[in-house]
């Protein structure tokens, strides 16, 4: 033993650097011939001989064997496994803006990583210690040099540290990570090498708290992934007790630094506590169903205990500290999402901040919002920045001015909106390609309670638009797959008349027919305005508008239009964007953090697309869609806006979300198995679709590689106990408001697990893409996409035509 000791003990730095890995006693058993092994001469000579070799004695290096039998005279003689050192790379991602007091901290951090206050590690093996039954784990170990790295202005510093273990070690499964200094920091990776199986890999991506926080250590399993059956034993419990940790246990106030993964209502949307204008309902439950959101614990207003208090900016919202953007991320989000929405700022901006202090007046002062700019007040600029950051982002001038970008819409054809081919192709090219539908049944039909809103026949008739058929009868045009709708009529009927109780907001509920003309495009051949009835014993108000003849017909066919895409505007914001693909994702991501482990390969197959979607929806319910926030200020439903996005809900389905099935759905597609994707477009020019179908084919086909992989029949997937818990969690307690619908897939054979993750994935990414990065393109001059109407068309002929798009 004395020998051994001396011969690996003191010459383990030259091996690591001539290998990068060192086998043990039982992988060299184990192997066959011609793999990686040590070579005969590491059969241990007796001390005698040792010392009679005297400086001729050279150290066992790593080679290839062809007679590994003879490794096990090596360890015949040996008492105990030989112990030697494996190395790891640390990756700490850092900051590059600091303010004075984490430039303080990180000094501090490294006067007191000198005196042994410093980040400790601890190596955890896939095997169980048979004398402990417990993991086998290695020495601790300290990160070097922190101290000496502290000024480095890199974004990237690599720390190592070494480990000692023995032979009998085994494969690492995670590692244990303690920070004894002051500040969190961000680990991106380790990476260990020096074992048999080669480099093992951690990719961390979390946040490091300081043990005066959390005392506990934090665990990373490697990437390795397995299944819960197929987890070693020395990882068992930790897996176990990893995901208890991220549940928590329901209570308290969360910090900004906890992990913990929990559900809620949406009852901190309004702040009673400012009086009635700041009330607002809450979203979740029998009376309002609602998707959860993520819990923070903040007490309950002091005027109403069910609403939860808020936090305004600059402090942030609670979500668990490893969904909060890092740094690179947070600047990319400022302005490509503030961006996006920038377009409903503007109207409510004006006369705030205008020197000027007036409305528009005409499409000239829109005009000079991207020519001009817009000359700000006095002493302005600085309040305008710490409320709105972003907009200096966008493009801002030294004399005071603010300029936007031209948005593409009019960039290249500053008159295009104004065309109906236009307005046709943005119903399927446009910023929300997602509505519109086959028309099937003529006239229209609502669904809505005839009792409540009047007679469910629309009042299109077949003399409003056969002149625009080609010849075709209405009957005809429906068989032959001509006649397509964009309907918003039951999103917002049952909301127009408080809408238009509002000071200055003034809607329609609309209907819009598209004939499909010979050249593969839309035209718009009629318009519906309705407004609800203002007397039980009187039908609702219907107006039906077809494209112009004349001067004056024109621009009041305009104004139908401007009120088409009103509405438009604010489904796609409310219902298609943020209740579709944000909101009923939460759930989802929520149940998979608490019920998925980091190892599990279903997690790492949907971590990727979860990742701050979360952060985004706090910050949605901290400025965008709470009560006085930008979507109420700037879009038509105002303080409805989220009781209409709650009324869609109702109608949600999981498994209408995929692609293929919401195309046939909308009546936009028919099954073909002729056909690549199994679906026959039916209008050939529908680039959401068509480009739809390939992006979500990749997907699935990817899904469907995994599933394979780790769930060959189905008693795999009932097996795991993991799945079926995030499965059932979503839908129980994520979707509780929803969970005895019978639309929700069975979670029971490989099909059905890919097309669920299948879903998930295309919501969270293609979906979201499609639904979110036109909206400063398109809807950045407001003519185009106008979020917010204030007035209604007049009814008589001879109108004087001011162009209020504000």
């Amino acid at each position: 033993m004395a020998a051994s000791k001396d011969m690996l003990g003191s010459s383990s730095p030259l091996l690591l650097e001539r290998s990068s890995f060192l086998p043990n006693s039982r992988d060299l058993l184990l192997r066959r011939p011609n793999e990686l092994c040590f070579s005969p001469s590491l059969v241990l000579p007796t001390r005698k001989a040792r010392l009679n070799a005297g400086r001729n004695f050279k150290a066992p290096v790593a080679a290839i064997s062809e007679r590994p039998p003879l490794i096990k005279r090596m360890w015949a003689s040996e008492e105990k496994p030989v112990k030697f050192t494996v190395r790891a790379a640390f990756t700490v991602r850092k900051k590059s803006k600091e303010d004075i007091k984490e430039t303080i901290a990180n000094h501090l951090d490294a006067l007191s990583d000198k005196i042994g206050r410093n980040v400790v590690l601890e190596l955890i093996s896939t095997q169980i210690d048979p004398k402990t039954k417990k993991a086998k784990k290695s020495g601790e170990a300290v990160l070097k040099d922190w101290s000496k790295k502290a000024n480095v202005r890199t974004e990237r510093v690599i720390y190592t540290a070494e480990f000692v273990v023995d032979s009998s070690f085994g494969e690492p499964g995670a590692i244990a990570v303690r920070n004894r200094h002051q500040r969190e920091f961000y680990l991106e990776t380790i990476v260990v090498e020096g074992f048999a199986c080669g480099p093992v890999h951690f990719d961390c991506n979390s946040w490091v708290q300081s043990s005066r926080d959390h005392p506990e250590k934090r665990i990373f399993f490697s990437n390795k992934p397995y299944l819960p059956s197929q987890t070693p034993a020395g990882l068992r419990d930790l897996r176990e007790n990893e995901l208890k940790a991220l549940r928590g246990d329901g209570k308290g106030v969360r910090k900004s630094s906890d992990r913990i993964y929990d559900y809620a209502k949406y009852n901190d949307l309004g702040n009673p506590d400012k009086g009635i204008d700041g009330v607002r309902p809450t979203l979740g439950g029998d009376e309002i169903p609602y998707p959860r959101r993520c819990r923070t614990g903040r007490p309950p207003t002091d005027s109403d205990m069910g609403a939860e208090s808020r936090v305004e900016k600059p402090y942030p919202m609670y979500v668990p500290r490893d969904e909060a953007f890092e740094e690179s991320k947070q600047d990319t989000f400022s302005a490509g999402r503030l961006k996006a929405v920038l377009h409903s700022l503007i109207p409510s901006l004006i006369a705030s901040i205008d020197v000027d202090n007036h409305d528009f007046k005409g499409f000239h002062d829109i005009d000079k919002l991207y020519k001009e700019g817009l000359l700000l007040k006095e002493g302005l600029q600085d309040h305008l920045l710490k409320k709105l950051p972003f907009v200096s982002k966008i493009q801002e001038s030294s004399q005071g001015l603010l300029r936007y970008d031209t948005p593409n819409i009019i960039s290249k054809d500053k008159y295009a909106w104004l065309r109906d081919d236009e307005f046709a192709r943005q119903a399927i090219a446009g910023i929300n390609p997602v509505n519109i539908e086959r028309l099937q049944v003529f006239p229209p039909l609502s669904k809505l309670d005839p009792e409540i809103y009047g007679p469910q026949e629309s009042s299109i008739k077949e003399e409003h638009i056969v002149g625009q058929l080609n010849g075709m009868t209405v009957q005809q045009a429906i068989e032959a797959e001509k006649l397509y709708m964009l309907d918003f009529h039951d999103a917002y009927l049952p909301f127009i008349e408080r809408i238009n109780a509002l000071d200055g907001r003034k809607a329609y509920a609309t209907r819009t027919i598209f004939f499909l003309t010979q050249t593969g495009t839309l035209k718009p051949v009629a318009i519906e305005l309705s407004l609800p009835s203002t007397t039980p014993s009187r039908p609702p108000k219907r107006r039906v508008l077809t494209p112009p003849t004349d001067a004056t017909t024109h621009w009041t066919w305009q104004m139908a239009k401007a009120h088409v895409c009103s509405n438009d505007a604010g489904v796609h914001q409310l219902v298609n964007h943020w209740l579709r693909t944000h909101a009923c994702m939460e759930p989802f991501i929520l149940a998979a953090h608490r019920r998925l482990s980091a190892m599990h390969p279903v997690f790492k197959l949907l971590h990727p697309h979860m990742r701050y979607t979360l952060e985004i929806n706090a910050l949605a319910r901290q400025s965008l869609i709470n009560a006085g926030g930008v979507i109420e200020s700037c879009f038509t439903p105002g303080q409805y806006c989220m009781e209409i996005s709650a009324a869609a809900y109702r109608g949600w389905r999981f498994d209408q979300e995929g692609l293929p099935a919401d195309l046939v759905r909308r009546g936009m597609a028919v099954p073909d198995p002729t056909q690549p994707h199994g679906l026959r477009l039916l209008i050939d020019d529908y680039p959401y679709a068509s480009d739809g179908l390939l992006i979500w084919s990749a997907i699935e086909k990817w899904v469907r590689t995994n599933v394979d992989r780790y769930y060959p029949d189905t008693a795999r997937i009932k097996s795991d106990a993991e799945l079926q818990a995030w499965y059932a969690e979503s839908i129980r307690v994520g979707h509780v408001d929803k969970k005895d619908e019978p639309w929700w897939p069975a979670l029971d054979r490989p099909e059905h697990l890919t097309s669920v993750l299948t879903t998930l994935i295309w919501l969270a990414s293609a979906q979201h893409a499609a639904l979110n990065f036109g909206q400063y393109p398109l809807g950045g001059y407001v003519p185009n996409r106008p979020p917010l109407m204030r007035r209604l068309i007049p009814d008589d002929c001879l109108i004087s035509i001011t162009m209020n798009f504000t």
